[in-house]
């Protein structure tokens, strides 16, 4: 109650007329966070609902916690089981090596992302829009942790200006801003987003984990499918996520308690998130089928980022098909496309990225189709009476 009474009290310096009204959007933007706002529609007709977009944000947020929480202890995992000293250590040891690793990103992908949001905000005396909260978890769980600060600081600020204000802020975006920060590093670095050297963290952290050799190697299993080489990882590695990858996009059982939880608040469309992995598995059953893959159809669904992006990316409400129809087609070709890219550029293994992106582009066009068809058989049943 005494955060609340002193935020009244300061709350008419920011408001017009007060000595501090240039930072109106700035004040505005932490209130409405710590508070729910008090205020309502004056006129017209309004639904109002008990959930609004900070709380669909802070949901997203907390079903992302058991991915971000498992790819911190995999970090630590990793380093540990490379340096031949994963027996000898604790669980609160591998857990903090990697929390300290994975930090760093979390903070520079807020700050400046955050950072250009507020100042956007202030510019155009606009009130600050929540769309980052999302995208700031995101982006450090699709990017390996051998990527540099500075170059991911780069990324976000690209996707944040590029990909979603130039547009007009959230909710006008066409692409998904995490996975543009993640297409910007792939091809603006791709040593440091591909390969065999980024995905283990070789240094030691205060003290903790074990410094790894330079030019230290250790390819994904996608990776080694791109090569033609023999899968290491077995099945229960690969659901589990003890495997090397992208920080919060190994583990198939921390994103599907994440899935639950967005599936029982509505939050994600159900709809978007099967039709991925049916796309998926009908098109590695295909390429199974021809001997095209060194891999089972089900290990497609398991590895890499295709689960990721089929939970939080391809369900992004804003850039996906809203129309029931268009999310059955937009998830299919997804999930198609994805595999498909895998399989056949064997210097791009992972293809879920580049999947969702292009159909990013293509959502408005499908959902324009399926409100036209509907329109127009509408059309001929009223015709026909």
């Amino acid at each position: 109650m005494s955060l609340r009474k002193y935020i009244d009290q300061i709350k008419p310096n920011f408001e017009k007329g007060g000595k501090l009204h240039a930072f109106q959007s700035v004040f505005d933007g932490f209130e409405t966070f710590l508070y729910v706002p008090n205020t309502t529609a004056k006129s017209g007709t309004h639904i109002h609902d008990a959930i609004d977009s900070k709380r669909i944000m802070s949901i997203v947020v907390i079903a992302l916690m058991p991915a971000m929480l498992f790819g911190m202890y995999n970090v630590g995992y990793q380093n540990y089981l490379a340096a031949g000293t994963l027996a000898s250590a604790s669980f609160c040891e591998v857990f903090l090596y990697g929390a300290l690793a994975v930090l760093p990103k979390i903070l520079v992908s807020y700050i400046v992302g955050l950072g250009i949001e507020f100042a956007w905000a202030q510019w155009k005396g606009e009130e600050i829009q929540e769309g980052f909260l999302v995208s700031g978890i995101l982006i450090p769980l699709i990017i390996p942790v051998g990527c540099p600060l500075w170059m991911l600081a780069i990324a976000v600020a690209f996707a944040v200006i590029i990909g979603k204000e130039i547009f007009g802020g959230t909710g006008m975006n066409i692409f998904n801003p995490a996975l543009l920060c993640r297409a910007f590093l792939f091809f603006a670095y791709p040593t440091k987003m591909s390969g065999d050297t980024v995905w283990v963290s070789t240094d030691s952290i205060f003290g903790l984990g074990n410094t790894l050799p330079d030019g230290y190697t250790a390819a994904t299993p996608l990776g080694q499918v791109g090569q033609g080489t023999e899968v290491t990882a077995s099945l229960n590695d690969m659901i589990l996520g003890f495997i090397p990858g992208s920080i919060g996009e190994t583990s198939v059982v921390a994103i599907a308690l994440g899935a639950i939880l967005l599936l029982w608040t509505g939050i994600a469309s159900w709809k978007t998130m099967l039709s991925v992995f049916v796309g998926g598995a009908l098109m590695a059953c295909c390429f199974e089928s021809l001997g095209s893959t060194p891999i089972h159809w089900y290990e497609h669904l398991v590895l890499g980022g295709f689960a990721f992006g089929a939970v939080f990316m391809a369900t992004d409400p804003v850039t996906s098909c809203r129309t029931e129809c268009g999310k059955w087609i937009y998830g299919l070709i997804i999930g198609v496309m994805a595999v498909i890219i895998r399989v056949m550029n064997p210097g791009y293994p992972e293809g879920m990225m580049l999947a969702i992106l292009l159909m990013n582009m293509f959502a408005p066009t499908i959902d324009h189709f399926v409100v036209e068809r509907n329109i127009s058989k509408r059309m001929k049943r009223g015709g026909s009476k």
